[in-house]
């Protein structure tokens, strides 16, 4: 790092243009525009690469760090917050590696929880409610083993232990609450509302296949038992229609297990009046920009060439990117 014709400074910047804009052609023209700086985009992304593998070493130790026993592993000082409470979300996107198609790409975000006034979307009143705040990424190209232990490794950096209360968000995937369990397993778990209510609308319209009042009438009353903490029953009202030897049969029993599997869950009404939120925009806001600079219109990556990319980008969108530069400078050699 900073080892070829430019400065350090000029090949830093170079690199966090690289993972900020959607392209390496828009960073090396953002560069000649402000800077008046001539970088020709392959230069751009050879510098990118070279300070990415520094980036995943960096990741590599922190994350070795992390996975030792808690009586081993000392968190970062800081002040003492009684009634700091957090939160981590992890969601899946895909990214298409050359040779190999689309391959999945897993992001994990760590929050804080912050209680401000708020239209409520529900009623349209100023109540107070939840919000994640101060956002840090990590994204991993791969299963989901590595993005749990990357969002564990984020967490703990942040202070999770000191935390009061936490919480895991996901949308009902099971390789999420299998990673919450391994890694966030005192954590309330909550699977994200709008995802839930999609899934009620799938089950509204196997319930009521024609339509029309029918299918409102089921789905607003059936909405406000799910928000109220009943998903169970509406699994049970699922069973009992696919045991009735209906044509749907199998479909419904599908729709049944995803409420009933993740009814302890779904307690939103509880969830809100104790100020947690109960949506997962937090990391769907993060998965979008990850595919903003991974998955646009064209992209195709070598996987080495994503995975170096990846925590530039990460770092970028937490803010952490001086730190990681700074820390990948002082990397003993390899």
């Amino acid at each position: 790092m900073g080892k070829g014709p430019w400065s350090e400074g000029v090949e830093r910047e170079a690199v966090y243009l690289s993972g900020a804009v959607p392209s390496f052609e828009l960073a090396t023209a953002i560069l000649k525009r402000i800077g008046q700086i001539e970088i020709s985009s392959p230069s751009a992304w050879r510098s990118s690469q070279e300070a990415g593998q520094r980036f995943r070493r960096v990741e590599e130790v922190a994350r070795a760090r992390a996975m030792v026993t808690p009586e081993r592993w000392e968190p970062p000082s800081r002040a003492e917050v009684t009634d700091q409470r957090m939160g981590v979300a992890m969601d899946g996107a895909s990214v298409n590696i050359r040779d190999e198609g689309w391959k999945d790409m897993k992001i994990g975000v760590v929050f804080d929880i912050a209680v401000r006034p708020t239209k409520d979307p529900e009623t349209g009143e100023r109540v107070n409610l939840a919000h994640a705040v101060h956002n840090s990424y990590v994204a991993h190209l791969g299963g989901p083993d590595v993005i749990g232990e990357k969002t564990y490794t984020e967490a703990r950096r942040r202070g999770w232990e000191q935390a009061q209360d936490t919480m895991v968000v996901g949308d009902g995937a099971p390789w999420i609450w299998n990673q919450a369990a391994l890694h966030f397993g005192e954590s309330h778990q909550v699977v994200d509302w709008y995802h839930a209510k999609e899934h009620l609308i799938a089950a509204a319209r196997l319930m009521k296949p024609d339509g029309g009042s029918a299918f409102t009438r089921w789905l607003n009353s059936r909405e406000t038992l799910l928000y109220q903490g009943h998903a169970d029953k509406i699994a049970d009202e699922l069973e009992k229609k696919a045991h009735q030897g209906v044509a749907n049969a199998d479909e419904l029993l599908t729709a049944a297990g995803y409420f009933r599997t993740n009814h302890l869950r779904m307690n939103y009404i509880e969830l809100r009046e104790g100020e947690w939120p109960i949506g997962s925009g937090m990391v769907e806001s993060g998965a979008k920009q990850f595919k903003a600079r991974f998955a646009g219109p064209g992209m195709r990556w070598s996987r080495d060439g994503a995975e170096n990319l990846l925590p530039i980008r990460a770092a970028v969108l937490s803010g952490r990117f001086d730190q990681m530069w700074a820390a990948a400078k002082n990397l003993p050699p390899s």
